[in-house]
């Protein structure tokens, strides 16, 4: 009965598994579909899967900034010339907690700002599902999961989630960084994050929309 409702957007915010499980039948029934759960994607099965969905039944599959700026710029860099992109996530030891990092480092006894993953944007949307959606974002915008390098780093000193972009290529270069305040129900997202949803679907009604 959902998927046959005149709908004008689905609104993904439940998670990895349910965008795999139910995402390709929303797409398939004609429907556009906004994600939250980006870092899903890394997943190249269930990329292909979304995408043809999508592509069969005419629907749209769409990606929100989350808790970064910038990615409109990468995008128009791919056209001009895109290279090589770096991006960095600074995050308070309590944003690691249940995740792979407790052990990597002993989150209580760091004193200074200390990384400790590096590797590609696909390894590191599936290790830390929770933290790494923008990470996916970057790399969906950008050269891709597997060219998009990703340091991650548990900061003592930081008073929000800091996440940075580093690109460059013929276009120039790009170094944009933006440190939000956490949701107080949960030290692992950026406040912005559900805002970029609001503004995607405000978006929709919208005669003048910055793309």
């Amino acid at each position: 009965m959902f998927l046959r409702s005149d709908l004008d957007l689905v609104v993904e915010c439940a998670g990895h598994e349910a965008l795999r499980n139910l995402g390709p039948s929303v797409l398939a029934a004609g429907h556009d579909m906004l994600v939250a759960s980006v870092g899903a994607l890394a997943d190249p099965t269930l990329e292909t899967l979304l995408i043809d969905s999508a592509t069969a039944a005419g629907a749209r599959l769409r990606i929100p900034s989350g808790a970064l700026g910038g990615l409109d710029a990468l995008g128009a860099a791919k056209f001009a010339g895109l290279r090589e992109v770096r991006y960095e996530s600074h995050k308070a030891p309590g944003a690691w907690r249940g995740t792979p990092a407790e052990a990597l480092v002993v989150l209580d006894d760091i004193e200074r700002p200390t990384a400790f993953y590096e590797g590609t944007a696909r390894d590191a949307a599936r290790l830390f599902p929770q933290n790494a959606n923008v990470a996916a974002a970057v790399a969906l915008a950008g050269v891709g999961f597997d060219r998009t390098r990703v340091v991650l780093y548990v900061d003592p000193l930081a008073t929000g989630n800091t996440h940075r972009i580093k690109a460059e290529g013929d276009f120039g270069h790009i170094d944009i960084a933006v440190t939000g305040k956490t949701l107080p129900s949960n030290p692992k997202t950026s406040m912005l994050a559900p805002c970029s949803l609001v503004r995607a679907i405000a978006d929709l009604n919208q005669t003048l929309v910055v793309a």
